[in-house]
């Protein structure tokens, strides 16, 4: 865990219940919830989410509060909790919450339900769709480009839309890169189970896999514990996380999320925010891919050039990633 994360982590009081953590700002008008699917400790996924929420705390002056749901009925009851409490804005971290939103959000119009991920859209419920794809297909030509007479993997928690859709496009990237290149996938049917994480990723690297990419949140450090003890590399997502494991992440594929939401959010306490879907991109400057500096030696010099003229031409648009259809 990076020391920024664990000063995070250590400053939460923990209550229980909905509202767990609460935390003021400036403006007590101006009030911002987020629900995690999973814990702010996990160094990736849950903890950006956390760091958006500082975010805004810090830059707009909001009162703010997060809480960890696990299952609809949690998310339905976290929206309404918040939305009775006067919160104008409350976040679902991930394409799960977006059910829960819509059935919520006609009894609060007063409210914004935001869902980081899927494609629901009603008068006060947008998605922001982060991109990751963009970056996950670099890695992946990154990883054929590194080992061209080798093999890739993925170790995903849920099998849901947005994680299947980083996979796609890292298979994308690694065929880009060398026709045919093999991709295996597997996921885990959890988030948070690193020891499971670890045994898939060990039997993935004795089939002959040399590079692995996770998405699979608090699992992760599972991953990086077996890259670690088979000696090949692995791939970070949502965060830059070679910090976790700096001796076997060799890049991550990274978003923004704070400056997103700290942006959606501007837009709810201005009143001028408008319902759609919010997607954002490496040409944006929202996604990007981070390398390990301690080990960004090991990149031969021809691979990395190409790796950034494919960055280029996404930027650019001249080359388009594929995605899943949410």
């Amino acid at each position: 865990m990076s020391r920024r994360l664990a000063r995070l982590v250590a400053a939460v009081v923990v209550l229980g219940g909905v509202g767990a953590c609460t935390r003021g700002g400036n403006d007590g008008g101006f009030k911002v919830a987020l629900l995690n699917p999973g814990p702010i400790s996990d160094a990736g996924w849950n903890a950006a989410a956390y760091e958006g929420l500082l975010a805004i705390r810090d830059q707009l002056g909001a009162e703010i509060s997060q809480v960890e749901t696990r299952t609809p009925p949690e998310f339905e009851q976290a929206y309404r909790d918040y939305a009775r409490r006067g919160f104008r804005l409350v976040i679902g971290h991930g394409f799960e919450f977006q059910d829960a939103a819509a059935k919520v959000a006609p009894e609060f119009p007063g409210t914004v339900f935001l869902t980081t991920s899927g494609n629901t859209v009603r008068p006060n419920v947008a998605p922001i769709v982060f991109r990751l794809e963009e970056a996950t297909f670099v890695l992946g030509e990154l990883a054929a480009r590194m080992a061209p007479d080798g093999a890739a993997c993925a170790v995903g928690g849920m099998e849901i839309p947005s994680v299947k859709s980083t996979f796609i496009a890292f298979q994308a990237g690694a065929a880009h890169a060398k026709p045919g290149y093999p991709v295996t996938t597997s996921y885990l049917g959890t988030w948070d189970d690193v020891g499971a994480a670890r045994t898939a990723t060990l039997a993935l690297a004795d089939r002959g896999c040399r590079f692995v990419l996770q998405n699979a949140d608090a699992a992760g450090p599972g991953v990086f514990q077996a890259a670690g003890e088979r000696g090949i590399y692995a791939f970070g997502s949502n965060r830059a996380q070679h910090e976790v494991a700096p001796n076997a992440v060799l890049a991550s594929a990274v978003i923004d999320i704070p400056a997103a939401f700290v942006a959606v959010a501007r837009e709810v306490k201005d009143h001028t925010f408008t319902s759609r879907i919010i997607e954002e991109h490496m040409a944006d400057g929202a996604i990007a891919v981070v390398f390990n500096p301690a080990l960004e030696t090991k990149i031969p010099a021809d691979v990395r050039n190409a790796i950034r003229e494919t960055e280029a031409a996404i930027r650019a648009g001249e080359l388009k990633v594929p995605t899943a259809e949410f």
